[in-house]
């Protein structure tokens, strides 16, 4: 059994986990605070939160799309990701001078700037480093480490919160800042392994274990609109994410409003701690499900989950629910992020790859600060519960797309004899 779940996982996947889990654990020690901090202590407003994360999340996945042409282009993989991660500790550590908003926004764009950086090169390296047969798997694996430092980060946080202040409802500026410092540790270390466990895989050796009809491998861009050469599966999977990803507000709104419903900091810590256990405990056998029964019918289940959650959040009328609420909602991080990024691997070309990651998160990217300026102005302007009514209805919708119209082949994922290759991927 654990042979079977564990078959494909190869050298740089197991050293790009670690690296992951360490970012999470200094990552996660902060993001639920943030939010709580910049209403806390800056007093900063809802409208005024939903612009800041917005503006970050999206300058991570805009990021995406240039970090992954590079990757494809000049093969470099493991610079860009290392480059990534460095970026992302040198953006924490502005937080320990943050005394407005301004400050913090400066902070998260170069923590966001290194995500944007890392993540399309650091994902087409682990399906360059895994047979095609396994790439749900290691997906799965992949993210289970990085949840399970968000695990250990989150406790770490919980612990802090404890013992410099205790069941108090609001959080305190000494206490974050005190939980940066920590935060810096793990950063760093993780730019360590890096350099030290990951190797750039040659495309010719990411070909041989691609099926054979992708393995015509050419120069990004030798022949053909880059555009073209991407089936169509892919394209409306884009759009199936984009209108889930106009609902997706940042975390920061399940943050502040499980604080509006009653629950202290250090409650939803531990709250969040759950959270994360449920997302890295189905992480991996949902993405080696998907490797059976294909990727559509798993993506379209997590949506479903994340829609009847913010139901939840929408019609909770006390904190009582809340701890089933963010289990809930682990589960559908869990099945949506392995499962979702493997499906991205089957239908890019193989000397795409990169760019198939980065398109796609430059589309969510656009989306991404008009969900959360969204979410802040019906937070503001109608009632809390309301971006939560809003992100379920987008998610419905999304479902919908992706059952109705996103059609994978079965067989070959695409091929490339051409300028526009036949739509195609496998299930």
């Amino acid at each position: 059994m654990r042979q079977r779940m564990l078959g494909g996982i190869t050298r740089n996947v197991v050293m790009l986990g670690v690296v992951s889990l360490l970012t999470d654990v200094s990552s996660e020690m902060l993001t639920y605070l943030i939010p709580l901090f910049l209403a806390n202590v800056l007093a900063a407003s809802p409208a005024v939160i939903g612009l800041i994360e917005g503006l970050a999340e999206s300058t991570a996945s805009l990021f995406r799309l240039v970090s992954g042409w590079l990757s494809d282009r000049f093969e470099r993989r493991r610079l860009l990701v290392g480059a990534g991660y460095a970026s992302s500790v040198a953006g924490k550590a502005l937080f320990l001078a943050a005394t407005a908003w301004p400050i913090v926004l400066v902070a998260r764009l170069g923590d966001r700037f290194g995500k944007g950086i890392r993540t399309a090169p650091r994902d087409a390296l682990i399906a360059d480093s895994t047979p095609s047969e396994a790439r749900g798997r290691a997906f799965g694996f992949h993210r289970a480490l990085d949840t399970s430092g968000a695990v250990v980060g989150v406790a770490i946080a919980a612990l802090v919160v404890q013992l410099l202040q205790g069941d108090v409802l609001r959080l305190g500026s000494e206490t974050f800042r005190t939980l940066v410092l920590i935060a810096l540790v793990p950063g760093a270390a993780a730019v360590l392994v890096i350099w030290l466990g990951v190797r750039d895989v040659p495309r010719a050796k990411a070909a041989a274990t691609a099926p054979i009809a992708d393995r015509d491998v050419r120069t990004p861009g030798s022949s053909g609109r880059t555009w073209r050469r991407f089936p169509a599966a892919f394209w409306l999977f884009v759009v199936a994410s984009a209108l889930f990803t106009l609902g997706n507000s940042s975390d920061a709104f399940l943050a502040l409003r499980s604080q509006d419903l009653g629950m202290p900091v250090r409650d939803l810590l531990l709250v969040i701690v759950g959270f994360n256990v449920a997302n890295a405990l189905v992480a991996t056998p949902a993405g080696a499900l998907s490797d059976r029964v294909g990727r559509r019918g798993p993506i379209a289940v997590a949506w479903a989950i994340y829609a009847a959650a913010y139901l939840g959040f929408a019609v909770a009328g006390s904190a009582a629910p809340v701890v089933f609420l963010w289990l809930l909602y682990g589960a559908y991080y869990g099945i949506s992020d392995a499962v979702g990024r493997a499906l991205v691997a089957d239908l890019a070309p193989l000397e795409l790859r990169a760019t198939g990651y980065g398109i796609l998160s430059a589309v969510i990217g656009v989306l991404l600060l008009p969900a959360s300026l969204i979410a802040g102005m019906l937070w503001d302007a109608v009632d809390p519960s309301a971006p939560f009514w809003f992100g379920a209805a987008c998610a419905a919708g999304a479902t919908v797309v992706l059952v109705g119209f996103v059609r994978p082949s079965r067989g070959s994922i695409t091929t490339t004899k051409g300028p526009a290759p036949t739509p195609g991927a496998v299930p």
